[in-house]
């Protein structure tokens, strides 16, 4: 058992706490978080992006989902937690689970600022109807975790209006007139992501996720941000005010909120404000709980921001393809690795202008590896490749021009009949959903089943959803757009509009022996009106061969391998100027046609 599961319970007994849930969140509801909020990989030492441990006097488990579940079962061992896999038959929620459990008397504790109020409200009507108490008021993990990382406080930057299409002051009026129309007389924003994009500013507070800590409160006369004043520059201060943006204390966001007119009615989205904020607004006060109104204008990106995106993944495609073109020159002639593979291509993508940073930690697994769906490898598990069978590269970058997020499946040498089989099952779902035209109005639960199709006639599946959004230079997931079959929550999915950008990524995963992912982003496009109503299609944005060394053509339509054609002519005709001659050759030959 750990020690930090040891130390917990001694403090919960101080508190007289019988149940500790411990979630992955910031106090911003954000998927990845800095190091100042890893309280549940402290304590678990797990260290996956999504999971929640929740810890009794006797018992201890850590929920994650399919993509987790090899690895939690591997840093779990010994640990104290058991593994609790989402989804999975007999498998109970948390909420049935302690409803199950969860005896007249007993407190439930966490952290109210790292769980949101919609997930709070929930918990407390649990507790009310075990004749438990809910207190939100503790940090026991935070008690005991005595050299915990300070606040990150990493120097803001800005995105001029060259690169988001749309300056700050354009924003906030479009925001304030979405609080116009709803009859709301101030927003609180929590989401970093929100608050960067309406403010065209970015930082470093959260790996691979270019934001800042920081909240906000927009009414029609004020627009107050709530910052670590140090991390910005006079220059950048002073156009914020300039601007019309006043600064206050990071730390006093929940005084602001105490602070708000009594019978004011307070747009405030309980899905992503934190329930401490929601705690601290004055009685009277009248919530409206709705998903932020920056959500879908910053979804849907401009004519500006599609533009620089396409150049992204041009530059992207380079540095990613020139990978491609080393690992199958350079593996089984020199020592190379999972995490020395990994560095090389990190190495392509600093070589290109604009680059800022991975998007995302990699996630480059050969052989068995592959199939742990976000495998990460470390120096215990880093193995060499060999040049034979597959490599699973899912990676990504920031570049001034946006955000990429690619996976191919590499071919390091001979490979069986299975893996040829599985990869052009793959392809084919993937190039099967990136050619889709659907009526405007569709979600992606409606196109879901263009990629699943291939998989279902074979009683075959995959643990995850097809696809999620992209921000820009922002969060490499972002909503609220997704392709899944069934849905993830209680609200309706989002609409597909224009420029709206989303991952299309397929995949199959044999555990024990290798998987196979493919990734692109494509970008929703207009594409005519008829008199059955107006119609769209998706673009591939990204620029980068598939393994044409894995394809058994046989296994494809006629109209599957003109797809994988046009694809690869469209690849060779944008890459080929940017490329060495021996690359540029040798690209000529990966996008033959087939």
């Amino acid at each position: 058992m750990r020690k930090q599961l040891t130390d917990l319970r001694a403090v919960m007994r101080e508190n007289h706490v019988d149940w500790v849930l411990v979630p992955t969140d910031d106090f911003h509801a954000s998927e990845y978080v800095g190091s100042y909020f890893k309280s549940r990989t402290f304590l678990t030492g797990f260290t996956g992006s999504a999971g929640v441990a929740l810890a009794g006097k006797d018992w201890a488990g850590l929920w994650t989902d399919g993509r987790y579940f090899l690895q939690a079962g591997m840093q779990l061992e010994g640990s104290g937690f058991e593994l609790m896999k989402m989804g999975e038959k007999d498998v109970p929620t948390i909420p049935r689970y302690l409803e199950k459990h969860l005896k007249a008397g007993d407190v439930l504790s966490f952290d109210g600022r790292t769980v949101t109020a919609k997930q709070a409200a929930a918990y407390r009507e649990i507790c009310g109807k075990a004749g438990a108490t809910l207190r939100t008021d503790l940090d026991l993990v935070g008690s005991i975790w005595t050299d915990r990382p300070a606040l990150s406080a990493e120097p803001v930057f800005e995105l001029d209006v060259a690169w988001t299409g749309k300056s700050r002051t354009d924003k906030l009026a479009e925001i304030r007139g979405a609080l116009r129309d709803e009859g709301a007389d101030a927003l609180v924003l929590s989401s970093l992501m929100d608050i960067c994009w309406l403010l065209n500013i970015r930082g470093n507070d959260v790996t691979s996720t270019p934001v800042v800590l920081s909240y906000m409160i927009l009414t029609q006369a004020e627009a107050r941000l709530f910052i670590n004043r140090a991390v910005l520059s006079d220059e950048i201060l002073g156009r914020l005010e300039k601007d019309g943006v006043s600064i206050e204390r990071y730390e006093d966001i929940l005084p602001a909120v105490a602070k708000l007119p009594a019978g004011a009615r307070v747009w405030a989205d309980l899905r992503t404000v934190n329930s401490a904020i929601e705690d601290a607004l004055p009685e009277g006060v009248t919530v409206i709980d709705k998903q932020n109104p920056t959500v879908v204008p910053k979804a849907c990106k401009n004519p500006t921001e599609v533009a620089n995106f396409r150049q992204a993944h041009v530059r992207d495609g380079v540095a990613v393809t020139r990978f491609i073109h080393w690992l199958k020159h350079t593996v089984g002639k020199e020592p190379v690795t999972e995490l020395s593979a990994a560095a090389k291509l990190e190495t392509f993508r600093e070589a290109q202008e604009h680059y800022i940073e991975p998007s995302f930690s990699p996630i480059i697994g050969y052989g068995p590896h592959g199939a742990i769906i976000h495998y990460g490898a470390t120096e215990e598990s880093d193995v060499p490749l060999e040049p034979r069978g597959f490599l699973l590269a899912d990676t990504g970058g920031h570049y001034l021009e946006g955000t990429t997020d690619i996976t191919r499946t590499i071919a390091l040498g001979p490979l069986t009949e299975e893996e040829k089989r599985m990869y052009t099952l793959v392809l084919r779902s993937h190039l099967q959903l990136g050619a889709v035209r659907f009526k405007y109005g569709c979600t992606g639960l409606n196109l879901d089943y263009a990629a699943r199709a291939p998989f279902w006639k074979e009683g075959l599946d995959y643990n995850h959803g097809t696809g999620h959004g992209v921000g820009y230079v922002l969060g490499v997931h972002e909503g609220p757009q997704s392709f899944r079959w069934r849905s993830a929550g209680t609200e309706p999915a989002a609409v597909l509009e224009p420029g709206m950008i989303t991952s299309d990524e397929p995949g199959i995963y044999l555990e024990g022996k290798f998987g196979v992912r493919i990734e692109n982003l494509t970008v929703v496009c207009e594409s005519g009106e008829t008199e059955y109503g107006r119609f769209l299609h998706t673009e591939h944005l990204t620029m980068v061969p598939y393994e044409l060394d894995a394809v058994e053509p046989s296994l494809m339509t006629a109209e599957e391998r003109e797809l994988l054609n046009a694809y690869h002519r469209r690849v060779r005709e944008v890459l080929t100027p940017f490329l060495p001659a021996e690359e540029a050759e040798w690209l000529k030959e990966a996008t033959r046609e087939i």
